[in-house]
């Protein structure tokens, strides 16, 4: 839909003389995927963090707009990490020009990074000790030591993870992980639970995820009664693993500072957090 037709339809009623919005800057369009877009500088193209934006202000629909079905003009638009930014820019002014902006429905075909082969994807910590998961056992053994040969494992997580649960299927993961735990029955060659055959079966192989998607850990040590705070940068989802529950060391009035970030959301009746107070 090339600019001036896209323009007639938005523009197809007269604006209505009481509420018509002062003058805007044109109308903006996003270019074709073949346009060559210049490359962002250097500063800009190095940054790993997530585009932020201000929040737009709400458009409403004039007096003389239908809520019909018929009314209603679908926009698609694609783009990629590329033309996020001018994909922003484009659907402000479209709705700044519309004399109907609630009539208009923006439809988004996205282009996205897929795992290629790997069947799980999760945030990997590379730096944490991976050989303490297994016991002797399994490091003396000559056979099983070579689990990991060919393969970079690396510490993940197994409370948060993508799986492609049709490569899963064909796969057939299932039965590679509990052959895992079969072992474990006979010989003990790793310690904890779910994890080590997880890692066993799959380490090495993890398509990457931003660590900003697991803040994990801060369920803390309750053994030792130490707390965990956040990691520094940008966070997505906070993930209380291990024993301290903040549920239960709230109520036991031994809260960790992370804590009163669970709080507001506990609809336990008989809970009155000092949070609250």
């Amino acid at each position: 839909m090339d600019g001036l037709l896209l323009e007639q339809l938005l523009r197809s009623n007269p604006r209505p003389p009481v509420s018509a919005p002062p003058p805007s800057p044109p109308l903006f369009l996003l270019p074709h995927h073949h346009d060559e877009v210049p490359a962002p500088p250097p500063s800009a193209a190095a940054s790993t963090d997530p585009l932020s934006f201000r929040e737009a202000p709400e458009f409403r629909n004039g007096e003389t707009c239908s809520s019909t079905h018929n009314a209603t003009i679908h926009i698609a638009m694609t783009l990629d990490g590329n033309y996020l930014r001018g994909t922003m820019a484009a659907v402000l002014s479209i709705l700044r020009h519309s004399t109907c902006p609630e009539n208009v429905v923006f439809h988004f075909l996205w282009v996205r990074h897929e795992a290629e082969e790997n069947v799980l994807a999760a945030p990997e910590y590379c730096h944490a000790n991976f050989t303490r998961y297994f016991s002797q056992e399994f490091w003396s053994d000559s056979e099983l030591s070579r689990t990991f040969e060919g393969r970079q494992p690396c510490y993940f997580n197994t409370g948060v993870m993508v799986v492609d649960v049709e490569k899963w299927r064909n796969g057939n993961y299932t039965q590679k992980v509990e052959d895992w735990m079969v072992v474990r029955k006979q010989k003990r060659i790793y310690h904890l639970g779910s994890l080590p055959p997880f890692l066993l079966v799959l380490a090495g192989n993890i398509e990457p995820v931003d660590h900003r998607w697991n803040q994990h850990g801060l369920g803390g040590d309750n053994i030792e009664g130490k707390c965990r705070g956040l990691n520094p940068g940008p966070i997505s989802l906070l993930h209380w693993s291990g024993k301290g529950k903040p549920w239960l060391r709230l109520d036991s009035k031994r809260p960790c500072s992370v804590d009163h970030l669970w709080a507001p959301y506990d609809l336990y009746r008989m809970s009155k957090h000092s949070f609250e107070e």
